[in-house]
């Protein structure tokens, strides 16, 4: 699986390194057009960061991270040598023996945390989180609920002092036959004097959409970490646009954020998924209430952190790799491959095979809009 994996575009009709190369030299056209040095600078005008800031903190990370990633590679390799294995180790290899580690040494089954993780539960936690934060009370009101699109869609009035500040619609479970996978938040309406009637100010009005499995057999919805996680990340984007003082409508909420500013407030919520006193407020066994073990919750923490520096490093390289790309362009070199290889010898541990074609299925940066942007 992870050879052809890797050769996406071996050759032949179906290789489209052709195309990142032209792409690449068409957005060096649109900068020398538009004034800018390359496309990199084109990509941060609009960004907080500039091109040799990004690339500054890269490397911050990078020297953080090696030694790290070093240590969980010997390691990996000495397990590995404890199960029999022998000589040189490919990338699948590390692949099969990383999970059989996590399995064996970490002994963590994300199922098990599912009892823990009711619904109902994970949402009086977070909103719990959010008073204790930002002072508001995130209320479901039925009376007034304005029509929604489906019969498990849930309205929420967001109050402070008393007073709603905020709406928030959540669609929380999959309909495979109707409603696409993944999760999301986009707003309904911003915040705005201009849109307000009788001189007083439209508030603003976000929706939460999730795909987590619904409630079955009298039980409620029961999660998963990850899906946890996704509800927190959503919610995160909703606060930064509910809690907007900005009466400007154009700029107010999530519009006009930078484009490596978008996942902030996201990334922030995530991680209070592994704040002690927040999840004590909301991983609770359904039916008998008690509170997750601490076993249980010691082992939850590792899996988060598992060979998190290797991970780091490959995103990183991802990162470097495209600013490299349309700041530098080729460079000299006979293709954009062996700059996502020269780059690799700097920031992986363990090489990619001479075969590896991961740009041509690079679609972040080359068929969306993370061109030069990656590392946001």
């Amino acid at each position: 699986v992870p050879r052809p994996g890797a050769q996406a575009a071996p050759g032949g009709g179906g290789d489209n390194t052709a195309l990142i190369s032209e792409i690449l030299e068409l957005r060096q056209k649109k900068a020398d057009m538009l004034g800018y040095k390359n496309f990199a600078e084109v990509s941060c005008a609009s960004k907080m960061a500039t091109p040799a800031k990004a690339m500054e903190l890269m490397e911050d990370l990078r020297k953080s991270a090696y030694d790290e990633a070093v240590r969980e590679a010997k390691e990996l390799k000495e397990f590995a040598k404890e199960k029999g294995f022998e000589g040189e180790m490919m990338p699948w290899d590390e692949g099969y023996y990383a999970e059989l580690y996590r399995q064996e040494k970490l002994d963590f089954d994300e199922e098990a945390l599912r009892p823990y993780l009711a619904l109902p539960n994970v949402l009086d936690g977070m909103f719990a989180l959010a008073k204790r934060l930002f002072d508001i009370d995130v209320v479901q009101v039925d009376d007034k609920a304005p029509p929604t699109w489906n019969k498990d869609v849930r309205f929420f009035e967001v109050r402070r002092g008393g007073e709603p500040v905020a709406y928030l619609y959540l669609d929380p479970y999959a309909r495979p036959e109707e409603k696409r996978g993944g999760a999301w938040m986009d707003e309904c309406a911003a915040r705005s004097r201009a849109m307000g009637v009788d001189g007083g100010v439209r508030l603003p009005v976000a929706h939460m959409v999730c795909n987590q499995s619904p409630p079955v057999g009298g039980k409620p919805s029961l999660m998963t970490v990850r899906e946890v996680e996704t509800l927190f990340h959503e919610f995160g984007h909703a606060l930064q646009h509910m809690l907007t003082q900005q009466d400007q409508g154009l700029v107010s909420g999530v519009r006009g954020i930078p484009w490596d500013a978008v996942e902030l407030p996201s990334q922030w919520a995530e991680n209070w998924c592994y704040d002690r006193k927040t999840m004590s407020g909301i991983a609770k066994h359904h039916e008998t209430g008690e509170a997750i073990p601490e076993e249980l919750w010691n082992k939850l923490k590792a899996a988060k952190t598992y060979r998190a520096a290797s991970r780091l490093l490959r995103q990183l390289q991802f990162s470097v790799t495209d600013l490299i790309l349309h700041s530098e362009g080729l460079n000299g070199k006979a293709s954009p491959h062996d700059v996502y290889k020269e780059v690799a010898q700097k920031y992986l541990i363990t090489q990619p095979m001479q075969f590896d074609r991961f740009l041509c299925g690079f679609s972040h940066i080359f068929a969306g809009g993370d061109a030069a942007g990656y590392f946001s």
